[in-house]
């Protein structure tokens, strides 16, 4: 459901990034051979240019590689192939030269100073960490080849880029996210207006929504597949689960006695209508599958579509749970809460029919979670989900 590079806007800023950096690497790097090698008066000219050559051809293969690794979507891990593979491409042409030749040693390109310095710039820790250990592990390992002090200059020189470097990320970390924060405070709100709305609609599910967030939340968080950023996502997507009952009219929303099939059809269009709702909203498009199949049963004989067991999107399976859980164990227009008992039994009675019966399984273990909650929760009054977590 997620990935590394979730977005449109994202995506672009990474391609950006990319043409940057691989187009300011090849003309660093040609630049800085030709002057080397032609122009500074103090080189060896008698180093084994034929040696090098291969390293140049292996270098421009890089570029097709790369290209062809974009258009198959992987662009996340383009940097990461790049700059190792420059590094083991460099390593064994200099093992080759130094091991074959007595020469002193002298090594680098000015283009390892632009792996270090840009590496701020794609603000992922992991690359930046990835390039300062990579050109580090270089030297040291020509250092203990070699047996020679001639590495401790470079390495001096990449600690100290690497530091420099390291300010420049924490900086552009700090400014992203704050302005993650303030989207997400204003996404937030308008979820909260959303849902005040709903339940200005039918005041016998006020809370619902919240209480649903944090049974789904805390099963989700129990099957230890989701990051916390995965998480903070789909609390979105459950606080809006029933967003497509501002479409439901209220003679039928708040009817006290059974619907008809016809009522139960109008009823039975929230998850369509719900995801179309936000499916054009920024920041809410991961949510719009698991709102659309919140009323999917394991068995096929949900709604909308029937979708049958692994088709049905894993979070949407999750919010199925919590949601007949809290829909059962809630007071509405038609009957009265159910005890917590009664709720936990009908749910395992749905295992394998209604419900995912490995969800079922670990719905088990957070069921005490549930039950404190549950007997907590100040059912006069709406629970803020942040406070609720907490």
């Amino acid at each position: 459901m997620f990935s590394e590079i979730k977005t449109l806007p994202l995506e672009n800023e990474e391609q950006r990034a990319l043409k940057w950096f691989l187009m300011l690497f090849y003309l660093i790097y040609v630049f800085y051979e030709v002057f080397y090698h032609l122009f500074y008066k103090n080189i060896d000219l008698h180093l084994p240019r034929d040696v090098n050559i291969w390293m140049y051809i292996a270098l421009l293969l890089l570029l097709p590689v790369s290209i062809i690794m974009a258009k198959k979507g992987k662009l996340y891990w383009i940097k990461y192939f790049f700059v190792t593979s420059y590094i083991v491409i460099s390593i064994i042409n200099e093992t080759l030269i130094y091991t074959l030749n007595t020469l002193e040693y002298q090594s680098g390109n000015a283009v390892e100073i632009l792996l270090i310095l840009f590496s701020p710039f794609f603000v992922n820790k992991n690359f930046f960490l990835l390039v300062t250990s990579s050109l580090l592990f270089k030297y040291g390992y020509f250092g203990v080849l070699l047996q020679t002090k001639q590495v401790l200059a470079p390495i001096a020189l990449v600690i100290i880029l690497s530091g420099i470097a390291f300010i420049l990320l924490k900086r552009f970390e700090s400014y992203i996210s704050s302005i993650r924060l303030s989207y997400d405070n204003q996404l937030s709100a308008i979820v909260k207006g959303v849902i005040a709305t709903i339940e200005l609609k039918d005041p016998y599910t006020r809370g619902h929504s919240e209480r649903v967030a944090f049974y789904a939340n805390s099963l989700a968080k129990e099957t230890e597949r989701f990051s916390l950023q995965e998480l903070e996502s789909f609390n979105k997507a459950c606080l809006l689960h029933d967003i497509g009952k501002v479409s439901i009219p209220d003679s039928i929303l708040m009817k006290p006695g059974k619907l008809t099939n016809e009522e139960f059809d109008i009823i039975k269009t929230h998850p369509s209508v719900g995801a179309e709702a936000i499916k054009r909203v920024k920041g809410l498009a991961d949510s719009v599958d698991i709102i659309k199949s919140h009323h999917e049963r394991w068995d096929g004989k949900g709604y909308p579509d029937q979708l049958q067991k692994e088709h049905i999107p894993y979070l949407a399976r999750v919010i199925s749970i919590a949601d007949a859980f809290d829909a059962m164990t809630s007071s509405r227009s038609y009957r009265e809460a159910l005890p917590v008992e009664e709720a936990y039994k009908r749910i395992l009675e749905g295992q394998g029919t209604q419900f995912d019966p490995q969800l079922v399984e670990v719905f088990k273990k957070v069921y005490p979670k549930w039950v404190d909650f549950h007997n907590t929760h100040k059912w006069s009054e709406n629970l803020s989900i942040t406070k609720s977590l907490g």
